[in-house]
Order: C-alpha cells, then sequence, then structure tokens
C-alpha cells in the first residue's frame, strides 16, 4: 500500500516563453486541445491525445528547456516523424530501434523543451 492514493491523470509541466504562441503550437503539431489559458496565473492546459493526460505551459521570461521529457506512445513513427521535419520540427539525432521492442525519437518544441515519441514494436512480434 502506498502512503499517498493518487488519481489516474498526470499533468506534465513545461516550462516556455509564450503560452498562447505555445499552446497553438501544441494544437497544431500534436493535435492537442487547449483546456484553458489562466492569464492571471501565467498558466494554460492542454489535453493530450491520452486519456488523463495533460500539458501543463508555465510562462516564464527565461524558461528553462529539458526540465522533462514525456514519452508519447505513436503506431507510426517514421511517418510522424516526416510530418513533423516536414515543418521544420528539430530532432536530436537519428531514430533509435530495439528490434522487437520499440522506436524512439526525441523531438523538440520551439522552447527547446525535449519529447519523445515512441513506437511499440512488441505489437509485431
Amino acid at each position: 500500500m502506498s502512503l499517498i492514493s493518487l488519481e489516474n491523470t498526470i499533468t506534465i509541466a513545461l516550462s516556455v516563453k509564450d503560452r498562447h504562441a505555445s499552446a497553438e503550437w501544441y494544437e497544431n503539431m500534436l493535435g492537442f486541445d487547449t483546456i484553458y489559458h489562466a492569464d492571471e496565473a501565467g498558466w494554460s492546459e492542454l489535453q493530450t491525445n491520452t486519456a488523463g493526460v495533460t500539458i501543463g505551459l508555465g510562462e516564464h521570461t527565461k524558461p528553462v528547456p529539458g526540465n522533462c521529457v514525456p514519452v508519447f506512445g505513436i503506431a507510426d513513427l517514421d511517418t510522424a516523424r516526416q510530418k513533423l521535419e516536414q515543418v521544420n520540427v528539430r530532432f536530436d539525432g537519428e531514430t533509435d530501434t530495439v528490434e522487437g521492442m520499440v522506436k524512439t525519437a526525441t523531438f523538440y518544441d520551439p522552447d527547446g523543451n525535449a519529447m519523445m515519441l515512441a513506437e511499440d514494436l512488441t505489437k509485431d512480434v
């Protein structure tokens, strides 16, 4: 038994320069939906495509990129990567593959926050 009981939700908080511009980027690049902008608090929140998982955007004059690396599952990493690269999304090197297990690729948002796409290869075995 754990000390506390957590809900089945998680918010991944990221530091950004402009929450509204970042929210638009997440909507356009990854298909997320903005839940709200709390301008007085310098916070915005977006619903990801995964139930219970949201992205929180904290606005800072000097964001600290790389504070976490959320990993998002994807059915076809190669196609997704190609689409993102076509609109100049920057990736960190080549796609890594662990045969029979997973294929991953790290990419960055406009503020330098690292994220990763992961394709589950165990389904193909």
